[in-house]
């Protein structure tokens, strides 16, 4: 199958667990939530479309376009690598399981890399994928409950973090809404951290240093 990439891009992980780590970035096109458009933000399935920051429309953005097959993305993947150390991949979105299939984690693992993918949770994930970060979000049924992360992005109405705790994940993460109210969700997040310690504080430690 084809492969429709918003961009590829080589940067630090920003945020949840892997913060701070050399990645690079393989930001697909496309989610089932909302289509991306301004216009259809109102109309979205889950309520992500309300605050979503993340322009994941098209295939125009630094590194992107449409791959033909799993060798060729992989291969540009690879290219946006600097030298040394592990080499860790980032697919994100958007939703990156709507695309994101056998094929291509084979090709990723070939060229070297360790995988890691950020998702809604409402799609499968296919084997081998070496790092599983979902974010659910309030609306949106959920497919997937196991993985290594579950990042809740906080408050979201009708989304209580009490009621993701059963699910089979090895961290469990808040990290404050955006948006004009930044700094009482980060309080609000803070505080729920430090009465419930199975939840950690993620911060997007990206916005903070002025990095992608």
């Amino acid at each position: 199958m084809g492969y429709a990439v918003k961009e590829i891009f080589f940067t630090l992980q920003g945020e949840g667990v892997h913060s701070g780590r050399p990645a690079v970035f393989l930001r697909m096109s496309g989610c089932n939530l909302w289509n991306g458009r301004e216009a259809d933000r109102a109309t979205g399935a889950g309520s992500c479309s309300l605050w979503c920051d993340t322009d994941f429309l098209g295939t125009d953005g630094t590194g992107g376009g449409k791959f033909a097959d799993a060798a060729t993305l992989a291969d540009a993947v690879a290219s946006h690598w600097p030298g040394d150390g592990r080499r860790f991949v980032v697919c994100t979105g958007g939703e990156p399981l709507l695309q994101l299939d056998t094929p291509l984690v084979q090709a990723l693992h070939e060229r070297g890399f360790e995988i890691a993918v950020e998702t809604n949770g409402t799609q499968l994930a296919p084997p081998g994928i070496d790092w599983i970060c979902m974010s659910p979000k309030a609306g949106a049924e959920l497919k997937l409950t196991r993985g290594n992360e579950l990042k809740l992005i906080f408050p979201q109405e009708g989304l209580d973090p009490a009621s993701l705790e059963t699910l089979a994940f090895d961290h469990f993460l808040l990290q404050p809404l955006d948006g004009p109210a930044q700094a009482e969700n980060t309080q609000w997040a803070l505080t729920y951290c430090m009465q419930h310690p199975r939840w950690r504080l993620s911060l997007q430690t990206h916005k903070l240093v002025g990095i992608r």
